[in-house]
């Protein structure tokens, strides 16, 4: 005995067209558009792009499009606070900066790249990007005034709280 319902949803599955595609939302995205996104740092620097900058470089640009949300030199108000903090992470009132907690440099990059200006996210040239990332290590006493920070350069810095992180593998 066959049930009346069973035999009707096996007949509307026969006669449905299948949707091997899904539920046709939206299209592929292209090559070129993947790319334009696509554009991750690791810490070991893969990925980072030609250009290069200075401190003083980095301090017009910064002084330009970046000062208004983040204090003159980093200093913060009203946004975050990216300069100075070392030695304060393990006090009471912990001070996570730039030059206090960041484990890489390249992460910086990767962030200002990809955010700043937060009006005008993605708008900084490489060669903008690596100047604004020497004049907030330089700040951070990280780097020298007429270090040159480049795809070279940048994954070498050593960051003073490399060491405060704890690296995981995940489980399969």
């Amino acid at each position: 005995m066959r049930s009346p319902i069973a035999l009707a949803i096996a007949g509307a599955m026969l006669v449905l067209p299948a949707r091997a595609e899904g539920p046709a939302l939206g299209r592929t995205a292209t090559p070129d558009e993947i790319a334009t996104w696509d554009t991750s740092i690791g810490p070991d620097g893969a990925g980072l792009p030609p250009g290069s900058g200075r401190a003083k470089q980095g301090a017009a640009v910064f002084a330009e499009k970046c000062a208004a949300c983040h204090g003159e030199s980093g200093s913060g108000k009203p946004n975050d606070r990216l300069v100075g903090g070392v030695g304060s992470l393990s006090g009471d009132a912990p001070v996570k900066t730039v030059g206090s907690f960041w484990p890489y440099a390249t992460t910086l990059f990767d962030y200002v790249r990809r955010a700043m200006p937060i009006t005008a996210a993605k708008s900084l040239s490489n060669d903008e990007v690596y100047a604004v990332c020497a004049f907030i290590l330089e700040r951070n006493g990280i780097v020298g005034e007429s270090d040159v920070m480049d795809a070279k350069s940048l994954p070498q810095i050593k960051m003073p709280n490399r060491g405060g992180f704890t690296t995981f593998s995940r489980v399969k």
